[in-house]
Order: C-alpha cells, then structure tokens, then sequence
C-alpha cells in the first residue's frame, strides 16, 4: 500500500500556498547600505536575516548575519563596502501563489532556512521560513 499526502487545504478546500504562510517581511534594507549598517540593523532588530531590495524597491534577496560577518572578515572587506557586493541569496523566491508543499521543498532543495515570498512584480509580500 503506498501512502499519498494530501496537500494542505483551507476550509474552502483550496490548498494553502506561500502567501498563507508567509510571516512578515521584517527589517528591510538597500542594496546600496554599507556592510557595517546593515549588520548593525540586523543585531538591532534581533532578526537572523534582513531583506534586501534594490533601487527600484523590488526585492533583490535576502542576507544573513553569517554572511555578512563572513565577508567582513575577509580581506577584501572595506567600509565601504556595500550590500550589492556580498555574496547572498538572490533567488530564485517564492511567488506568493505558490503550493505550499512545493514551496517548503524548494527551500530544502536549496538548503535554504527562509525565502522572500514575492508578488507578480517582484515586490516583497513576506518571507516563508522554514520551523527549527
């Protein structure tokens, strides 16, 4: 006998997607803020990452304390060094219309802890992160 998982459903009966799971975007910040501020207002916030947009407002990905102390650390680091030069992940993210199921295990294909959950035009609506 094979078991098959149903996706989730809504009491509607239509299967819950990224959009229904997502938790709020939280701290947000430019590509063009230097290394040093961003970590900053990432300790700040208390956060473990901080969604990065670019210069049309669009979300352009999203960055981690560990990388940000990582390329700090390195010696090609200077203060000046901005966001749009580090090493983060910059998609592919998550439509907010998503199935849910497929969305989780594209996170875990891509090894990845959260991803922003984008609208049609690439505006950041949430982030979907995965349960520790």
């Amino acid at each position: 006998m094979t078991l098959i998982l149903a996706e989730p459903m809504l009491t509607d009966g239509t299967t819950l997607t990224a959009g229904d799971a997502m938790a709020s975007p939280g701290p947000q910040v430019g590509e063009d803020m230097v290394v040093d501020l961003a970590l900053s207002v990432l300790i700040g916030a208390g956060v473990r990452h901080l969604l990065v947009w670019d210069e049309d407002g669009r979300c352009a990905g999203l960055v981690t304390r560990a990388q940000l102390t990582a390329h700090r650390s390195g010696s090609w680091y200077a203060e000046s060094t901005r966001l749009r030069d580090v090493g983060y992940d910059r998609g592919p993210f998550t439509a907010s219309d998503a199935p849910l199921p497929h969305a989780e295990r594209a996170l875990r294909a891509r090894a990845l802890d959260a991803s922003p959950v984008i609208d049609g035009d690439g505006y950041a609506l949430g982030i979907l992160a995965l349960p520790h």
